[in-house]
């Protein structure tokens, strides 16, 4: 077997070292964009059942609820926090004695990724609704509610 001269083989280690440093990179951002998905998931799971329990014992639309919710996840607006009350099977509208269940959602919420990637994978939806039993209704007599 013939040996290669020194000199052609210059320069093959440093492009060496960069393919593999450029594999190792994208899998460390990888990595790190999957935290910080995982992490704003389940913040926003969390609010998501923190505004369920709220609005099972606090007053009908209390503005504490949404308050809340969002410093929990900053990144939340109003807009984009549903709260339902609702009363299955009963007849006319939800009002304080009759309504049966909370019902909170997050809707048009969306993580963006700090990875430049095309429009269909630069932001995802992150959906989280919980429908939990009214218990009181009356922010007075309840120290979450304030």
């Amino acid at each position: 077997m013939r040996r290669l001269p020194a000199r052609r083989q210059r320069g093959a280690m440093a492009v060496d070292f960069a393919l593999t440093v450029s594999v190792l990179l994208m899998a460390l951002i990888g990595a790190m964009e999957v935290g910080r998905l995982l992490w704003t998931w389940n913040a926003a799971a969390e609010a998501t059942r923190l505004g369920a329990r709220l609005a099972a014992v606090c007053t009908r639309d209390d503005a504490d609820i949404k308050t809340r919710m969002r410093e929990r996840l900053p990144a939340l607006t109003n807009d984009q926090i549903v709260l339902d009350y609702i009363n299955p099977g009963g007849v006319g509208a939800c009002n304080d004695t009759n309504c049966r269940l909370v019902h909170v959602e997050l809707q048009g919420f969306r993580h963006e990724l700090l990875v430049p990637l095309p429009t269909a994978l630069g932001s995802i939806e992150i959906p989280a609704s919980v429908t939990l039993p009214r218990e009181v209704f009356n922010s007075a007599n309840q120290p979450a509610c304030s």
